[in-house]
């Protein structure tokens, strides 16, 4: 068993997932980098100076249920610790016409962002258990949240193409199976499929923290500024991926670059400040300026009916295919 604490990073081949790698690395942890495409992984480390001795590569494709469960099967087959679990990885495709399905039948960027790190969170949780205070401190589980899914913030507010918002859960509760590809049941919209699937993580840790905030592990997510330049954007248009940064930079000001991105998550993982307190969303802000320091950010009322976030998780058991925990 490593000495080194240990971090599995979904979605850590590009983005905020890469540059977080990166930033543990140079603090000594041990990274499992857990992506779809490992060759595009391993160019990836080396581009960015991860050394082969800090990282391991595992496949995941966190859209098929039956990867997240072969990919925890691998880690455990490492018999390594888990120190820290960081639910990164996100799939964005505003300009789909219609729901594209995971091999379940999900509509894949609820399948991906949502349900692969809930079946992947709960299958990694007795590690997190077992580790906690191996190195003075609290395991912790990070997820990355977004400023569009928290209609507290300003970002939230925006109705392009609606603000983040689960309803009464009617289209999970119906199976979320074709011809349904929205969790609250109503006509498919891409780009608020992925605003949902965000809210959904966000109050996925809120539970978490409810049922297991006193074992010893942390559940908190963040927001660590606005990575306009991120590959999350690659199926957006043209213009749109050169305007979006301009946009972040001049006028709202939230733009963070990667890598500053990547420093910013490393510290929610490692950093002593950030253990002292479980259930807490640490956001940057929408409005960026040099040495800012993180906030704990309230969710809104979307994120924080205890009644609705209860029945979602049951909701989610068994749409994963859990027992009932």
């Amino acid at each position: 068993m490593t000495a080194q604490p240990v971090v599995i990073i979904t979605g850590a081949s590009s983005g905020v997932g890469l540059w977080t790698a990166k930033a543990l690395a140079d603090r000594g942890w041990l990274v499992i980098m857990a992506c779809r495409d490992l060759a595009k992984a391993k160019a990836a480390a080396a581009d960015v100076g991860i050394p082969e001795t800090a990282r391991r590569i595992l496949h995941i494709d966190l859209g098929s249920q039956a990867s997240v469960r072969a990919f925890a099967q691998e880690f455990h087959g490492l018999g390594l610790p888990l120190d820290a679990l960081l639910l990164n990885a996100a799939v964005y495709l505003p300009r789909a016409t219609e729901p594209v399905r995971s091999p379940e039948g999900y509509e894949i960027s609820v399948a991906t962002n949502y349900f692969g790190h809930f079946l992947l969170a709960h299958l990694l949780i007795d590690d997190l258990k077992a580790a906690s205070g191996r190195h003075g401190g609290p395991a912790r589980l990070i997820t990355l949240g977004t400023v569009t899914a928290n209609s507290e913030e300003f970002g939230g507010k925006v109705p392009i193409p609606a603000p983040a918002d689960l309803g009464d859960l009617a289209g999970l509760a119906a199976g979320f199976q074709a011809p349904i590809g929205m969790i609250d049941g109503k006509p498919f919209k891409p780009g608020k499929a992925y605003k949902d699937s965000k809210l959904a993580c966000m109050i996925m840790n809120r539970e978490f923290h409810k049922r297991w905030g006193s074992t010893g592990v942390v559940f908190n997510t963040l927001y660590p500024g606005c990575v306009a330049d991120t590959p999350l954007f690659r199926h957006t248009p043209p213009a749109f991926q050169k305007i979006f940064p301009w946009f972040q930079k001049n006028i709202t000001k939230g733009y963070v670059s990667q890598p500053l991105a990547g420093e910013r998550t490393a510290q929610v993982i490692a950093d002593p400040a950030f253990a002292a307190q479980s259930g807490v969303h640490w956001s940057w802000g929408n409005r960026q300026k040099e040495g800012r320091e993180a906030f704990a950010q309230k969710l809104s009322v979307r994120g924080t009916n205890d009644a609705r976030n209860e029945r979602l998780w049951d909701l989610t058991v068994k749409a994963v295919g859990l027992g009932k925990r």
